[in-house]
This record gives structure tokens, C-alpha cells and sequence, in this order.
């Protein structure tokens, strides 16, 4: 089906971006501005290498322009980048499950997640915006 093979693709290549984007504003951003800041510079960068990842592996995987595809498409990677974080917090001892959720209460967290939704949404939502030829 392509679109779990998309929606892999999918989070595989947003995680990577996010896993160096998270590392760079975990190290250098927030001891310098704090956590809210650096999210609030973060989550535009990731909402934009969301959607352009979004429309080439849409293309790439010849996803469907049908809802039900592009909504398999968003959960499937949605699904899979949580699991990724929790693990990744997990291994890295971060914070444990009940911590990792509890973050969501934070208005850091709120953003961060409101970013990932987008990022579920994002395939469904470029049925409103298809490409124009040539681009």
C-alpha cells in the first residue's frame, strides 16, 4: 500500500531533520532563550521541511489524491514519530512515559505538539493545495 510505505518515508525523513533540528536547540538555543523560545523557532522550521518532505514523498510514492490515503499517510508517520520520541527520550534518559507525557501540560509541549499534528495533517491537507504544473 503506499500510503504506509509513504508515511514511513515520511517520518523517517522528518524525524531526521527534527532529531538534528532538537539536538541544535537543545544544546545552543535553550540555555541561551529557554525552552518556549526555542521551540517557537523550532516548530516553523520543521512545519516547513514537513510539508515539502510531505509533497515529495507524495509524489515520490504516487500517493493517492483520495483522503483515506493521505489520512493513512499522516496517522501512519504520526503513530510512528511517537513512538520514535518516546524511545528516543526513553534511551537517552531524558524523561520516562509518564514524563514524556506530562510535558504536554507545558506551553513548550503544547507547541511541540500542535507542530506534530500539522505534521500528521500536513498529506490530507495538500488535497486543499496541489501542485501546480511545472513545480
Amino acid at each position: 500500500m503506499p500510503a504506509l510505505k509513504a508515511g514511513t518515508v515520511y517520518f523517517m525523513l522528518v524525524f531526521a531533520a527534527g532529531f538534528v533540528l532538537g539536538t541544535i536547540r537543545v544544546l545552543a538555543v535553550v540555555p541561551m532563550a529557554g525552552e518556549t523560545v526555542a521551540v517557537l523557532i523550532e516548530t516553523p522550521v520543521m512545519a516547513t521541511i514537513s510539508w515539502i518532505a510531505c509533497r515529495f514523498i507524495i509524489r515520490r510514492f504516487d500517493v493517492p489524491a483520495i483522503l483515506a490515503d493521505r489520512v493513512t499517510m499522516g496517522g501512519f508517520a504520526f503513530a510512528l514519530l511517537m513512538v520514535a520520541e518516546i524511545g528516543v527520550a526513553w534511551l537517552l534518559g531524558q524523561r520516562s512515559l509518564s514524563g514524556y507525557f506530562a510535558h504536554y501540560a507545558t506551553v513548550a509541549g503544547v507547541i511541540g505538539l500542535a507542530g506534530q499534528i500539522a505534521f500528521a495533517v500536513f498529506p490530507a491537507l495538500q488535497l486543499r493545495f496541489p501542485e501546480k504544473a511545472g513545480s
